[in-house]
């Protein structure tokens, strides 16, 4: 791959159909997430030569679409994949910015390493989001709390049936318009899987790949069957110790102000929004703990009146309040929430940093276009 001032140099392979502006003004007016997607893609290749060194190469930003591949792709048959997920928002003087991405490149090649993947140079990885929405700007929501999502991903791509690493990846990026998650946000109630695991210790827990979303979908169905909105997974070889949602980690705030969130044990997603929150919480002069928490002791806290919010976080939606824990054996309800509750005043902090309302004095701001 070449190189210019900015990084790596993509050749722009810019699409000859893309949506008309009343099209795309359409999409905006209600956006949703993860319906609609820009008119171009981010791809960079991956190949091991014939002495077994390998090298990314054709950066290229070119038309959304299909993706030719042969039915014997590694990652049909083998799983071979990672993803990440991040979001651009359009400041008030129209320039278009995202929170983090350094994290973001370093969990995707943790990821990679744990999935037998190529690690992406994370000057690539950022460019790529930076390329992508230099091209496609004009999809960048401009109402109040939506935003740009964006999904980074690395899929095996070689032709073969066999065990091993695959010599040909693929590395992408597209981008979806996501709708206002700034709106009445209340509490939702989680039900807890008794019956299912979402990872395993030694297995890929903390990578973000399709194998442990797909894991946790019968737990998301069994949830839904009980009219909740997420499931919860423990750790049956550790007492029972609360890990993180199906999607989101969690949060438990005490009323003597100590916050605390489940240790990373090799099982539970390294989440940018779960280290902001601790970063902004510290911040604030509250008393923050990463460590093992059970559900023993979450039902003790629940009856002694010691729990004051249990919140889940990640990227989609940010902070939402935990109001209920449904249980085979009854709930765990926390308290109503207070009108300066910290969980949905740190909401509001965050996203205040992300789009440009409030200071950034971590730093965690880039600008992409």
């Amino acid at each position: 791959m070449t190189q210019n001032a900015l990084g790596v140099e993509f050749e722009l392979r810019l699409s000859e159909n893309p949506k008309s502006e009343q099209e795309r003004a359409a999409v905006l007016a209600n956006p949703g997430f993860g319906n609609h997607f820009t008119d171009h893609t981010a791809v960079v290749d991956y190949t091991v030569d014939s002495e077994g060194k390998g090298g990314w190469h054709d950066a290229r930003i070119e038309p959304y679409g299909p993706i030719a591949m042969d039915p014997a792709a590694a990652v049909l048959h083998y799983g071979q994949e990672i993803f990440e997920g991040l979001k651009a928002y359009r400041h008030a003087d129209g320039t278009v910015w995202t929170f983090r991405p350094e994290a973001n490149a370093a969990r995707f090649n943790r990821s990679a390493r744990r999935l037998a993947l190529p690690e992406l140079p994370p000057e690539v990885f950022i460019e790529s989001l930076r390329r992508l929405v230099a091209v496609d700007k004009a999809w960048v929501p401009t109402n109040e709390g939506e935003s740009l999502y964006l999904r980074p991903f690395m899929i095996a791509t070689e032709a073969f049936l066999g065990v091993r690493p695959a010599h040909e990846v693929s590395y992408r990026v597209i981008a979806s318009p996501a709708g206002n998650y700034f709106g009445d946000i209340k509490p939702v109630s989680i039900w807890l899987s008794e019956k299912y695991a979402r990872a395993g210790h030694g297995g890929t827990g903390e990578a973000k790949c399709g194998g442990n979303y797909a894991a946790s979908l019968a737990a998301q169905l069994e949830a839904e069957e009980h009219g909740c909105k997420q499931v919860l997974f423990l750790d049956p070889t550790d007492d029972y110790a609360v890990e993180e949602l199906g999607g989101m980690n969690i949060f438990f705030l005490f009323t003597d102000g100590t916050l605390v969130t489940p240790a990373l044990n090799g099982n539970i997603l390294h989440g940018v929004t779960r280290d902001s929150i601790l970063q902004l919480a510290t911040d604030r002069g509250l008393t923050v703990q990463e460590r093992r928490i059970t559900i023993a002791e979450w039902r003790q806290a629940v009856a002694d009146g010691t729990l004051a919010e249990v919140f889940a976080c990640g990227t989609a939606a940010v902070i939402n309040p935990i109001g209920e824990l449904k249980t085979a054996e009854g709930s765990l309800v926390t308290p109503e929430l207070p009108e300066d509750s910290v969980a949905m005043s740190i909401r509001e902090q965050l996203l205040g940093i992300q789009t440009g309302k409030v200071e950034d004095l971590h730093g965690w701001l880039t600008q992409l276009a």
